[in-house]
């Protein structure tokens, strides 16, 4: 009977899907918390072992850098949401082919859904406000390129394309009601903006207490960022209180956007973090402040709320990072944002579970064993509706 039921339901989600298929919008994030999977280290859990303790964390938002063959194989069938990335490398070859574009979106995406659930991808990252005034303009091309394929191979109802932005994109950010773009990232940027607003793309911020505090330790209070009781700031102009910094910067970018006239637009935090290990210079980067920011950010995205200025808006945030990464370079906080080591134990405790032996986890008990019968009746109905379901979105 349960069954018959489960079934049912699959039914009328189709028959909902069916009325309402006109207003499909990809969505590339569910609930409010996230990770990024940084893979620049030589000794971290192999992608099949970071499976199993991303599902034993209860984490499914994940993005990663690329589109490693090994991770999406290990993916398959996780259940896990996964967004990949474009590398700036191949930006600009993205941007002078559409062909090539066509050729990206299917080699590493139609490839491998429905069984590894791709929701997005990233193209580039922290391209605007750089240096490289040729890989700024090619961005637009790239992403309308990488958006184009998906819709040729009947991707874009279940794949969402963005982009992260550095908060090097902005000027005048304190306070936060001041902030808008620079003038010499404004045209590139609106030209992103017009195209993820036809396509319902949110704004990608990569927002970092961590680097501004670094940036400015007499003038900002420690505790303020990292979500520790403070007095605070206040903006004057929209008369709201701000009682950490990363709502401080996240607002900071929704008055950018309604500057550039795009005050619908959705931000959401593709990295954040703080560094549990620093250099002589970097006396902020402990593993107790670490701890803090995460355990306190981890808390602040369970409440489901937004910021002062979007306070309708569910805040969402990938944190930075999985692994401490040891082939990364420049300073040493770079290698030391994990909230696990690179054997799998945790770096500092915010209530997620250390790596487990594959040998505990794969055993099973005589009860488990006498069920399986019975739920693999179950979980084939299920699986079969998840894939009806999946190819009746890409017609």
């Amino acid at each position: 009977m349960m069954i018959y039921r489960s079934f049912a339901r699959c039914i009328v989600l189709l028959l909902v899907l069916f009325v309402h298929k006109g207003n499909v919008t990809a969505k590339a994030f569910t609930g409010t918390y996230g990770i990024n999977y940084g893979r620049l280290a030589n000794n971290i859990p192999s992608p099949k072992e970071v499976v199993r303790l991303l599902k034993a964390a209860k984490i499914k938002n994940v993005r990663i850098y690329d589109a490693d063959r090994s991770v999406l194989d290990a993916f398959s069938g996780s259940g896990l949401d996964l967004v990949i990335g474009l590398n700036n490398g191949l930006v600009k070859e993205m941007s002078s082919s559409a062909d090539r574009a066509l050729s990206w979106v299917r080699e590493n995406v139609k490839a491998y859904v429905p069984n590894t659930h791709i929701v997005g991808i990233a193209v580039g990252n922290e391209v605007l406000g750089g240096g490289d005034w040729d890989l700024q303009s090619a961005l637009y091309g790239a992403v309308r390129n990488i958006y184009n394929a998906t819709r040729k191979l009947q991707l874009d109802r279940v794949v969402q394309i963005t982009t992260a932005h550095s908060q090097a994109v902005f000027s005048n950010s304190y306070p936060p009601s001041s902030c808008v773009f620079k003038e010499d990232v404004a045209q590139n940027m609106k030209k992103l903006l017009d195209l993820f607003t036809q396509i319902g793309s949110p704004f990608c911020l990569n927002a970092y207490p961590f680097l501004a505090y670094m940036g400015s330790p007499d003038h900002i209070d420690i505790n303020y960022a990292l979500f520790n009781p403070t007095d605070g700031i206040y903006d004057e102009k929209t008369k709201l209180h701000y009682d950490n910094m990363l709502d401080a910067q996240i607002d900071a970018a929704y008055a950018a956007l309604e500057d550039a006239g795009f005050d619908k637009m959705e931000v959401i935090v593709t990295e954040t973090g703080w560094a549990s290990h620093g250099d002589a210079n970097e006396g902020v980067a402990t593993p107790e402040n670490a701890r803090t920011y995460n355990y306190n950010l981890r808390k602040r995205l369970s409440k489901r709320k937004g910021t002062p200025r979007r306070p309708k808006s569910m805040l969402k945030a990938y944190i930075f990072a999985l692994f401490n990464e040891n082939s990364k370079t420049g300073a040493t906080s770079e290698r030391n944002f994990g909230l696990y080591k690179p054997d799998g134990t945790i770096a500092y405790d915010i209530g997620f579970p250390a790596l487990k032996s594959s040998s505990t986890s794969s055993r099973l008990s005589i009860k488990e064993l006498g069920t399986q019968s019975w739920h693999s009746s179950y979980m084939s109905v299920l699986i079969a509706c998840s894939s009806a379901l999946f190819l009746f979105l890409r017609s």
